[in-house]
């Protein structure tokens, strides 16, 4: 199943399968604590899709240890996934990261990631991913990615 045919929402069905911690994260636009994600240390090969929508937001291949406390990732998986909007919450403006299909708050990005990268990092939450490994992209429907994990 492709990208373009495979449908990505958010439903109330999604919504109610959700955490306590993912739906505060992904509704509510909060953050969890640093060093206490369970993706942070995740070192296998495979994507990171929205906890609500599915739709694939980052690879294995870009992610790396930026040493923030969160999972960090030098570039979106596929660009039309993941939205970036202004944020002036908490005294302060940054760049929120957002999924597109799943309206889900993912985390924000910075102008500070690995130069010979493009220099951005997208500090994402944990809480708003589902880790698919490569050895189960095909039976999930993510086999079209399988290049691009690595």
């Amino acid at each position: 199943m492709t990208t373009q045919s495979k449908s990505y929402t958010k439903s109330p069905e999604a919504l109610a399968q959700l955490t306590h911690e993912q739906y505060r994260v992904t509704q509510q636009s909060g953050t969890e604590a640093p060093g206490s994600g369970e993706y942070l240390s995740e070192k296998r090969a495979g994507i990171y899709v929205d906890v609500v929508s599915g739709e694939p937001l980052f690879a294995s291949g870009a992610k790396y240890d930026s040493g923030c406390g969160w999972p960090s990732f030098t570039r979106p998986l596929v660009n039309d996934h993941v939205q970036e909007l202004k944020d002036t919450s908490h005294g302060m403006t940054r760049v929120e990261v957002r999924s597109a299909h799943g309206d889900s708050h993912l985390g924000h990005v910075f102008p500070d990631g690995p130069r010979d990268q493009g220099g951005l990092r997208y500090c994402i939450n944990s809480a708003s991913l589902r880790f698919v490994p490569l050895e189960e992209m095909d039976a999930e429907g993510y086999g079209e990615f399988k290049d691009q994990v690595g």
